[in-house]
């Protein structure tokens, strides 16, 4: 891309389940265009698959030139989620791929908890609990990142959206077989949303998206919460393990900020409520603010102190690593 030598041009990327997002721009000017593609980027043996990465990204680059204007692109930040433990590969080849497409010279990839955090609170010391079908608890004190759960819904993901769902069914169940700790309400809900729950374990277990199922049903019993006590303490018991992976990545010193971002925050007072009170419990000198932005904001951020060489977060060998190639 060619375009004026004085501008810090920049692209941002965020990579989910949802596909990609994409935002070009300068630093100078900020954002000038944003694009996005249904596709997500598969994976295979050696994880993110950077050649479908780039299949996908190279006509997204376009649509956004074609927007916004050549742009002199010096950077880019990508954020994607799996990035810990699948992105061997893209580490591998996409700062070179990046380099012959466009002449890219610095490149930062960054796990989706890290943009989620730089989006949420900036590059200030604090933590940030992103939730959502699984969740994960980022921090920093701008010397290194820490992070706590974000094993998947078998190992952890504990008070995630699939979390509280698989509670609610479970209690559905206990009230379905008159065992204690059932819940009456639920088991309406479930029933409601899944038919006769007996038919439950064939209609889940074979089902390649069993977490995306589980968390539909985490607004049914924030939707119970204000009348059923199961419910309610469903919500509680989540909170407490919230706050128990901010409380485990949270710098210990000075006066530290903790965030929520995510879709699972959208269930409202039932959680947040409750999350309140065990952050205040387990975090009494940490004040907790509004999230700024999401994790595309959090690669935008990135990405524009990355192209004038004023990136001071921290690097990781798998949550944030940059490349800077020669000719800088």
């Amino acid at each position: 891309m060619s375009g004026a030598s004085e501008e810090s041009g920049f692209l941002a990327v965020d990579s989910g389940g949802s596909g990609l997002r994409a935002v070009l721009g300068t630093a100078e000017r900020g954002p000038l265009a944003r694009r996005a593609s249904g596709e997500p980027v598969r994976t295979g043996d050696r994880g993110i698959d950077p050649g479908h990465f780039m299949a996908q990204l190279v006509p997204l680059v376009r649509a956004l030139t074609a927007d916004a204007g050549a742009v002199p692109l010096t950077a880019v930040a990508v954020g994607a989620a799996g990035l810990a433990s699948l992105g061997a590969g893209l580490r591998a080849e996409l700062p070179g791929a990046l380099a012959r497409e466009w002449g890219v010279r610095r490149v930062a990839l960054a796990a989706d908890a890290v943009t989620a955090y730089v989006g949420a609170l900036g590059p200030r010391p604090g933590a940030v609990i992103a939730g959502g079908t699984g969740l994960i608890a980022v921090g920093t004190d701008l010397t290194g990142w820490r992070r706590a759960d974000g094993w998947g819904h078998l190992l952890g993901d504990c008070g995630s959206g699939a979390w509280i769902g698989r509670a609610g069914l479970e209690a559905a169940l206990r009230a379905h077989d008159g065992r204690e700790g059932g819940s009456a309400p639920l088991l309406a809900r479930a029933e409601e949303v899944f038919g006769p729950v007996a038919g439950l374990p064939c209609a889940l277990y074979p089902r390649p998206d069993r977490p995306a199922v589980l968390a539909s049903f985490a607004p049914g019993v924030a939707a119970c919460a204000g009348e059923d006590p199961v419910a309610a303490g469903i919500l509680r018991e989540a909170a407490r393990h919230m706050a128990d992976s901010a409380a485990a990545v949270c710098p210990s010193g000075g006066e530290p900020r903790v965030a929520v971002t995510g879709g699972l925050f959208k269930l409202g007072d039932p959680l947040l409520g409750p999350l309140d009170e065990e952050l205040t419990r387990r975090l009494p000198r940490v004040r907790r603010v509004p999230a700024e932005g999401d994790p595309l904001h959090g690669s935008v951020r990135i990405a524009t102190d990355l192209s004038t060489g004023s990136l001071t977060l921290p690097g990781d060998g798998t949550l944030l690593s940059v490349t800077t190639r020669s000719g800088d």
